[in-house]
């Protein structure tokens, strides 16, 4: 019987049933279908269809360690499940505070099939039982108490019991009739409410139609469809239009900085675990700090190596991120070829398949930028009101800046890179910029003749302190560490969804929500790195 099963005495029908649904099983992704394929996990092709909402849902796929603010989110979309339903975890351990896992498996494709097939004997067998158990999430209870409190408190009194209301009907039948006007008097009640609606409205400004309305807040994410998984906004409303937006910062729980503490050997594998959306880049941060601390140099055959890995992950961040604005902004054939190449990117092994890929990828490019409608749609959409002195990486470079920390590195400059800039400053102008940088960072892993990623720093680890700078697919990090006597004892690190985050409030005030959305999907950001 699987954790979730429906209350019904098992029967013929019942089994027919559980059978039938066994064969198609959706799936609601958490932390989110692009940390799924950043990860290697091509869900659709191991069985399962992936879904956008919860209550389409009869599986709930976890991938990878989830911090504890996302395994709340879980919880709550856990609940919002419709019953028969099961938990299905990736490489996930903790789960609470969600039921065990009907199915648990490691982080790899071939185990996520394995998994599927598991799970839908799981589903046959067991998807009706005449006992079950109830799920209440916690956060979900918490809330609801809230509410009840709130709901006490605004409670309207009551102006006298059943004596005063008859006294009330009988000094009605004394009171003069009114006048053939038209005018009435206003109520006791009615002036009541009109004297609540100004106090709650008081001191508020007026919105656009010169109206004075109450502001609502609306909460999106941390597992909003188009989003990244683990973006937490609150949106302030006034009517359809954001009057203030306030960003989560980073995932609540997500693992801090100092997990690069310890043994330098196996510093690349602990730095992997920082952003799951770009394990590599975080690899060959920390190893160039720690080769910067120990005055360890590297051959030219492993500079082009690293720059080879870190080219290819950047061209399917790209990819993964326009998978997701493509849904964003309702455009299902974008979305799902560039998340189909993202994948097949992710999982070639040697440089040769990479020029395979590399013309499916450019047709995908020219194909994209052609797309009808994509002025109208983007443009104008996503412009920071102070500009972009703050903006990192692509943001900043879709702006007209040469930001790009790849321009001061030797090995970038023999193999002839040159920063891609735009004008423009709004989500059409980043679109353009990144599909552009897609087929650059191609032709990059081609010059350099070789993919694999670093598995530890160079040389003899010492003591001392140094610094890496790496230019991520969402704009420059800078790693800072201390070792000593071959450990690191201290890291402090600056990433750029941070930096790009403080944009937000300035794409969003003053839009319509849906632009709002777009505006915010177009900076890229990555909850992961905001945690810092």
């Amino acid at each position: 019987m699987i954790s979730g099963a429906r209350q019904a005495e098992p029967n013929w029908f019942h089994r027919m049933v559980a059978r039938a649904m066994a064969r198609r099983l959706n799936a609601f992704v958490v932390p989110g279908p692009d940390v799924a394929r950043a990860l290697g996990l091509d869900i659709e092709a191991a069985g399962l269809q992936v879904v956008d909402t919860p209550r389409h849902a009869s599986v709930l796929l976890l991938v990878g360690e989830l911090p504890e603010g996302l395994r709340e989110a879980a919880a709550v979309a856990y609940a919002q499940m419709p019953r028969p339903r099961a938990v299905f975890a990736t490489g996930t351990a903790d789960v609470s505070p969600l039921p065990e896992p009907d199915v648990s498996v490691a982080l790899d494709q071939a185990s996520l099939a394995t998994g599927i097939q598991e799970l839908r004997r799981a589903f046959a067998e067991g998807a009706f039982a005449p006992e079950i158990e109830d799920f209440e999430a916690a956060v979900v209870q918490e809330d609801e108490e809230d509410e009840e409190e709130m709901d006490h408190g605004h409670m309207h009194h009551d102006h006298g019991g059943e004596g005063q209301e008859e006294e009330s009907e009988e000094d009605q039948e004394d009171e003069p009739e009114e006048e053939e006007s038209g005018e009435k008097e206003i109520g006791e009640d009615q002036l009541e409410n009109f004297m609540s609606m100004i106090e709650m409205t008081e001191g508020m400004p007026a919105s656009g139609d010169g109206l004075i309305m109450e502001w609502v807040p609306a909460p999106y994410g941390p597992l909003f469809p188009g989003l990244p998984g683990g973006l937490s906004l609150t949106f302030t409303l006034d009517g359809d239009t954001v009057a203030g937006t306030e960003v989560e910062p980073g995932i609540e729980g997500h693992i801090p900085v100092e997990i690069l503490h310890g043994p330098v050997a196996s510093i690349a594998e602990r730095a992997a675990k920082l952003d799951p959306l770009t394990p590599v880049v975080y690899r060959w941060l920390a190893c160039r700090a720690v080769e910067d601390a120990s005055g360890a140099q590297i051959s030219d055959e492993e500079a082009l190596s690293r720059v080879g890995a870190l080219e290819r992950e950047r061209a399917a961040s790209h990819l993964g991120w326009a998978a997701s604005f493509g849904f964003l902004i309702g455009d299902g054939s974008l979305s799902q070829r560039a998340a189909w190449l993202q994948l097949a990117l992710l999982q070639v092994t040697n440089i040769d398949e990479v020029g395979l890929i590399k013309d499916e990828v450019e047709d995908f490019v020219r194909k994209a930028l052609r797309t009808p409608f994509l002025g109208s749609k983007l443009g104008g959409i996503g412009t920071p009101e102070d500009g972009p002195e703050d903006a990192a990486g692509p943001v900043a470079r879709a702006a007209g800046s040469e930001k790009d920390s790849r321009s001061e590195d030797p090995t970038y400059r023999n193999l002839g890179f040159y920063p891609i800039v735009r004008d423009g400053n709004d989500a059409l102008a980043r679109f353009r910029l990144r599909l552009e940088e897609i087929a650059q960072s191609l032709d990059l892993v081609l010059g350099a003749g070789a993919i694999a990623s670093t598995d530890s720093p160079a040389g003899e680890a010492s003591s001392g302190t140094g610094t890496s700078t790496v230019e991520t697919p969402r704009g420059t990090a800078t790693l800072d560490v201390t070792l000593e006597d071959g450990k690191v004892i201290s890291a402090e690190l600056d990433a750029p969804s941070t930096r790009n985050a403080r944009l937000v409030e300035g794409v969003t005030v003053s839009r319509e929500v849906a632009d709002a959305l777009v505006g915010v999907g177009s900076l890229d950001l990555s909850p992961w790195e905001m945690s810092r």
